[in-house]
């Protein structure tokens, strides 16, 4: 069985509360005891180290625990800066230090987001006394590093990790054991749906329910695709809607089906060879290739559609997702049984900023019964 652990908000806010000890008892925390609020718990997050930088200031070290899961915030060190203060009405101010990424599309607020928020918040006005004023600083020394690792910069955080979850567990999404809890759901759903839609993670699932779609029609595969739109054939399931950021779904138009970075990318190989079957110009293509991330390749289509007039988005991106489909169905194919009536399939790609993109033309018509 694969072990669970703790989201990076946990551990920011075990190693705050840890400072926040010291500076009223001088005493340093081996352990902090953290109420998770989702799920309503407490957890029991050792601390590194604790030190007094002064009468009024104190810096504590925890580090990033997620169980068995593919992240690469594992073993990252989390600090957190606790100092008194006498002004202002907040009895708790936070701020992201080195390390901590900035959200471009948001004034360059610290992406610190809501769970991570409510935690430290209420775990430290727990702690003081009536009257008593903090700023909480938090600092992961290699976030910055890190972070070229992510996808972060799709989402329009730059410069460092997120502190994002909407809860306190961290499950091992990407272990065998975690794909048998998609797989029953999946059994669930298909016994009452003819129709479901898979999407690959939370934006995903917020933005089809803001769409109108049924919540109950939507299952989370993780980046388990291929084995769940093979369970989905088996179980009778007519049809699936593809729902999905661009930068991870365009991978099945590249016959990749377990999409998690470690195990394989060719995002932007696919995008080049859609580029090029469409028409664009070599130096484009080129440019497209070259692009750090899919978001700065689709930015630059989209910058050749301002300045020409033209449509290269929508060529471009309209045979990925028909390819996507297509590669659905083979895959599906591969691992049907023969004579079967296979699931049809149809693919929706959005960006960073939760716009669709592109509907395939099966997915306009699933579009159509869904909402």
């Amino acid at each position: 069985m694969s072990r669970s652990g703790y989201t990076l908000p946990v551990f920011a806010c075990a190693a705050a509360v840890a400072a926040l000890h010291w500076l009223h008892d001088r005493k340093s925390l081996t352990f902090a005891s953290i109420d998770l609020i989702e799920p309503a718990q407490i957890a029991e997050i050792p601390i590194e180290q604790v030190a007094g930088l002064s009468e009024n200031t104190a810096l504590a070290i925890a580090r990033s625990d997620p169980g068995d899961n593919l992240d690469l915030t594992k073993d990252t060190p989390i600090w957190a800066l606790v100092e008194w203060r006498e002004q202002g009405d907040d009895a708790v101010i936070i701020k992201g230090g080195e390390g901590i990424g900035k959200q471009a599309n948001a004034d360059d607020k610290p992406a610190i987001y809501a769970y991570a928020q409510k935690l430290l918040q209420e775990n430290l006005q727990r702690i003081l006394a009536p009257g008593e004023k903090i700023t909480v600083t938090i600092i992961l020394p290699e976030g910055r590093s890190l972070a070229v690792r992510t996808s972060n910069s799709a989402f329009g955080v730059v410069e460092g990790l997120s502190l994002l979850g909407t809860t306190g567990i961290s499950q091992p999404l990407s272990t065998p054991d975690q794909l048998a809890v998609f797989r029953a759901e999946l059994q669930n759903k298909a016994s009452h749906f003819e129709t479901l839609v898979f999407c690959i993670g939370e934006n995903g699932l917020d933005l089809a329910r803001k769409l109108g779609i049924n919540p109950e029609q939507l299952v989370k595969t993780a980046n388990w695709l291929g084995p769940m739109l093979v369970e989905a054939d088996l179980l009778g399931v007519k049809e699936i809607l593809l729902f999905g950021y661009h930068g991870k779904l365009m991978k099945l138009a590249g016959g990749i089906f377990h999409t998690h970075h470690y195990l394989a990318d060719g995002r932007r190989e696919i995008l080049a060879a859609h580029c090029a079957l469409a028409g664009l110009k070599s130096p484009d293509i080129q440019a497209v290739f070259n692009s750090a991330t899919a978001e700065a390749a689709l930015t630059h289509l989209k910058s050749l559609d301002t300045a020409t007039g033209s449509d290269w988005v929508n060529k471009v991106y309209s045979a990925i997702a028909e390819t996507i489909d297509v590669r659905a169905q083979e895959y599906i194919q591969s691992h049907s049984e023969s004579g079967k009536k296979l699931t049809v399939c149809g693919s929706i790609l959005f960006d960073r900023d939760r716009k669709i993109i592109v509907k395939s033309k099966t997915a306009r018509l699933l579009m159509g019964k869904l909402c």
